[in-house]
């Protein structure tokens, strides 16, 4: 199995990003999937998931500026982050939570103020 994230790099506060995550060598529609973020000097946290139904949840502090959605047909896993603040900033990890657990490879998001 392989998950590798891409999307992270430099925004200005209030602006955009899109984060993927691309599952390889297992069935991706199959799969609960979530984005953690882990900032400096902090504990990881979860920020959203989604079932392999497509219900979908977030933490409250992305609420109304993430969204968390799958393509099942490209086995890709997105994060659309909109109006980011600086306290966003942090390296994002994707994850398979269910059936099984697996980390993916992170990519850091630095928005500046």
């Amino acid at each position: 199995v392989q998950l590798q994230a891409s999307g992270g790099g430099l925004v200005q506060a209030g602006g955009s990003l899109r984060l993927s995550c691309v599952l390889s060598g297992s069935i991706f529609s199959r799969n609960d999937m979530a984005w953690y973020r882990q900032a400096p000097g902090k504990q990881r946290e979860w920020v959203a998931g989604i079932t392999k139904d497509g219900r979908t949840g977030a933490t409250d502090s992305v609420k109304g500026r993430f969204t968390i959605s799958r393509d099942n047909a490209k086995n890709t896993l997105y994060l659309q982050m909109n109006s980011l603040k600086p306290e966003d900033t942090a390296v994002y990890y994707c994850k398979v939570t269910s059936p099984y657990t697996y980390w993916g490879q992170g990519t850091q998001v630095t928005v500046s103020s």
